[in-house]
């Protein structure tokens, strides 16, 4: 088992590992953001290697898979002992259509809607309650297209986010869900949000080439929020291990081939991969370890979501938490986000 630091997510009352089990990428094919073909048993692997090796909570969704993704988590942790159970957090918001797997899914938030999902996610978990409980996407009432490189237009039936808010605060209280927060949402609807029911956590995008996120992260430091990032490793960008080779070999069903940070963005962010390597050899630590350290580093943030669907994968991330980067690091990633060109926003905090 790693020793791993673990600090206080907001005011939840949880204290959480700084890095957490992504599931988005064991979610398996069949479906529109896919990572492409999986294979279930390494998939549970995986996550309870990283469970052994002292991660303490897991982040998946309804929609990773269309319910395969939180079966999967269901599955792997079934047989743990009540004391060694991960926190448990899922995501609602993003409905599919059961007879096209291919659609884009739609942002609903309408308080039904909200009520079936957590009641499918209880049974595919396995569990009676679920420790945080996060709202994907604002709810737009349209599809989520976002390997197109937006999120859809707001239809008429979208749902006030005054109305979905309060019934997440109402899921709460009832005592299905520990704490609530808001995933992908912008300062000025956190703050909208927190007029009705404190925002437990946060979930941005976050890494050394999606920046884009620094004022929510803010917002949330400085009202007690707990923030995890999703996407420190720009989904696999920062890992040291791709390629303008690699890409191009990736699965036609993977959702990153029609994604600018693969197409477009692609040559700026491998540069800056590059310029993470002697970072990471004087820490005798991976690449990617640099990469999620960098983000650990960022004021405001409680920990990171990182995926894997292999064990060597965890074990390429894994010590990233006792990366410590000194100020002349940050000083050389600051200088090399700014020459690769790679991605938006500050390059220091």
């Amino acid at each position: 088992m790693t020793n791993l630091t673990t600090t206080p997510l907001g005011t939840t009352g949880m204290d959480i590992t700084r890095l957490g089990f992504g599931s988005w990428a064991v979610s398996g094919a069949g479906w529109t953001f896919s990572w492409g073909a999986t294979d279930d048993t390494e998939s549970i692997t995986a996550i309870r290697h990283a469970l052994d090796a002292g991660v303490n909570w897991i982040d998946t969704a309804a929609v990773y898979g269309l319910g395969h993704s939180e079966e999967l988590v269901g599955k792997a942790i079934a047989d743990l002992p009540e004391a060694d159970r991960p926190y448990i957090f899922t995501k609602v918001g993003l409905v599919w259509d059961p007879a096209n797997r291919s659609a884009a899914p739609r942002r609903i938030m309408k308080p039904a809607s909200v009520r079936r999902e957590i009641e499918d996610s209880l049974r595919r978990l396995r569990v009676d309650h679920i420790d945080l409980y996060q709202v994907h996407y604002p709810d737009t009432g349209e599809s989520l297209e976002y390997a197109g490189g937006g999120f859809g237009a707001v239809s008429p039936n979208a749902t006030p986010l005054q109305e979905y808010w309060q019934v997440m605060a109402d899921l709460k209280a009832e005592g299905k869900v520990r704490a609530i927060g808001l995933s992908n949402h912008t300062p000025d609807l956190l703050e909208a949000a927190e007029q009705i029911a404190h925002v437990d956590v946060i979930q941005p995008p976050f890494s050394a080439i999606n920046r884009s996120a620094a004022a929510e992260i803010a917002w949330a430091h400085a009202h007690g929020t707990g923030v995890i990032v999703y996407s420190p490793l720009q989904s696999g960008l920062l890992t040291g291990a791709f390629s303008a080779e690699r890409v191009a070999g990736l699965p036609a069903e993977d959702w990153r081939t029609a994604h600018h940070d693969f197409t477009t963005g692609l040559t700026a962010n491998l540069r800056l991969a590059e310029a993470l390597r002697p970072i990471a050899a004087r820490h005798d630590a991976t690449v990617a370890e640099v990469a999620i350290a960098w983000v650990l580093a960022w004021p405001g943030i409680t920990g990171a979501i990182v995926g894997a669907r292999k064990t060597a994968q965890v074990d390429g991330w894994i010590g990233a938490d006792s990366v410590v980067l000194t100020p002349d690091d940050l000083a050389e990633i600051a200088t090399a986000i700014t020459a690769s060109g790679a991605g938006t926003g500050p390059a220091r905090s």
